[in-house]
């Protein structure tokens, strides 16, 4: 009886530590449940407008926003101005739903579309001669850190406005614009926000010096 019971315990014991190894194996293959953040500007226009037949302002060419490799990503990136400001860090778990350039031209078409009609460039061949072609590079997006606890949105974009022609495009203007705004957490989610105000910002600038750019130059016969 006693060799009974001793092969019971065994066989107990040796089942008990199989399932432990097997709940312990499907512990560390289970997903751990950390999510991403995805951030945008926000959804933008919500309520139907209305149509404006005519267009006040002139055709504009709207090209893509070109930016450096650093910003080609859809991190969120932040820079500790107090210890190494050279250096750019992303969030681990936070990001845009697409590159910071591609956000930002988005909202700007969106709001220069508004009082004049806007064309692609590069799309359906060479852009109408005597229109005004809108370039951009995305300089700086990023939330820069002062102190642990303070910390801002700064973005920079240099904007160049040229002129269609038969022979190519030719300056018009050019000008660079910078926007901050202070993050009201010291996190991501905070970062974002300042971002999104930044940007808001600049595009009001940009709309601006495009409409006194345009009324600024001769008319054309």
């Amino acid at each position: 009886m006693k060799n009974i019971a001793a092969r019971a315990d065994i066989a107990w014991a040796r089942a008990s530590l199989g399932l432990i190894f097997v709940a312990t194996l499907g512990a560390c293959s289970a997903p751990r449940g950390v999510t991403t953040a995805v951030y945008d500007f926000g959804p933008g226009v919500v309520e139907p407008q209305p149509q404006n037949r005519m267009a006040p302002l002139p055709l504009l060419v709207m090209a893509d926003v070109q930016a450096p490799l650093a910003l080609e990503g859809s991190a969120v990136l932040y820079r500790l101005n107090y210890t190494d400001g050279q250096l750019l860090r992303p969030y681990a778990q936070a990001r845009w739903s697409m590159p910071p350039a591609q956000l930002l031209r988005q909202q700007l078409r969106a709001t220069l579309s508004a009082q004049r009609p806007i064309l692609n460039a590069n799309e359906g061949g060479p852009s109408p001669a005597g229109a005004l072609v809108l370039r951009m590079e995305l300089e700086e997006f990023s939330q820069l850190f002062d102190s642990p606890q303070a910390s801002r949105g700064v973005l920079r974009v240099r904007a160049t406005l040229l002129r269609a022609g038969p022979g190519g495009e030719s300056l018009v203007a050019q000008r660079t614009v910078v926007a901050s705004s202070p993050a009201p957490t010291p996190d991501a989610a905070g970062g974002v926000r300042a971002l999104t105000v930044a940007a808001q910002s600049a595009i009001t600038q940009l709309d601006d010096w495009v409409q006194q750019t345009q009324a600024a130059l001769p008319t054309r016969p």
